[in-house]
């Protein structure tokens, strides 16, 4: 089997972009973890900062229902 261009970034796109995502969650506590943020804050941090994320991964998950329900 041949690995195209096109294959190569339809399974490396969402790998690479998850592994940026795991090192964004860890920026954001270290983040208020030096802060000293507490409970509330760390929420918050996480709450405003990870709603991009969110948002990424929404996308995955309706074209996944999506695909299923047409196809």
């Amino acid at each position: 089997m041949q690995l195209t261009d096109e294959m190569i970034t339809e399974i490396g796109m969402p790998v690479m972009v998850a592994g940026l995502m795991l090192y964004m969650a860890f920026i954001i506590y270290n983040l208020g973890k030096k802060s000293e943020a507490g409970k509330f804050g760390m929420f918050v941090l996480f709450l405003g900062l990870a709603v991009g994320m969110l948002g990424f991964v929404m996308k995955y998950v309706i074209k996944f229902f999506l695909a299923d329900s047409i196809g």
